[in-house]
């Protein structure tokens, strides 16, 4: 999926706006992707997915450091994100379709945290942009 200039912009600018949280709201979009799609839990048998858990927090922090560094990046996703896209399809051997699930719950909690900034337009950019990650993500899987 090819980013435009204006869905580059309107990242970049609802990312700015999250600052600090984004590690929080990702641990939060994780906790709604436990809930919401159960099946998900089957890679992480180990944790405690309890609300709030460290464990989810400190993945919650990984997947806001990931992101941020994608979008300071956001003209060079594959090379970016290569060693995380290894990391998953080799190591972890993560379901691709987690992927689809954990940025349709990023995109709910980005939309209830940034209030009047999450436009249509910028829905769809952070739409465009979470599946590029995905794709790139799951691009070693084939």
């Amino acid at each position: 999926m090819v980013l435009s200039g204006a869905d580059k912009s309107h990242v970049k600018s609802v990312w700015g706006k999250i600052g600090g949280n984004a590690g929080a709201y990702a641990a939060e979009a994780l906790e709604r992707t436990f809930a919401a799609f159960p099946t998900t839990k089957t890679y992480f048998p180990h944790f405690d997915l309890s609300h709030g858990s460290s464990q989810i927090q400190g993945h919650g922090q990984k997947i806001a450091e990931a992101l941020t560094q994608a979008v300071n990046h956001i003209d060079d996703l594959p090379g970016t994100l290569s060693k995380l896209s290894d990391l998953h399809a080799h190591k972890l051997r993560v379901d691709p379709v987690n992927f689809k699930f954990l940025t349709h719950c990023l995109l709910v909690t980005l939309a209830a945290h940034v209030g009047g900034d999450f436009t249509p337009e910028v829905h769809a950019s952070l739409d465009k942009f979470f599946a590029s990650v995905s794709t790139v993500l799951t691009s070693k899987y084939r």
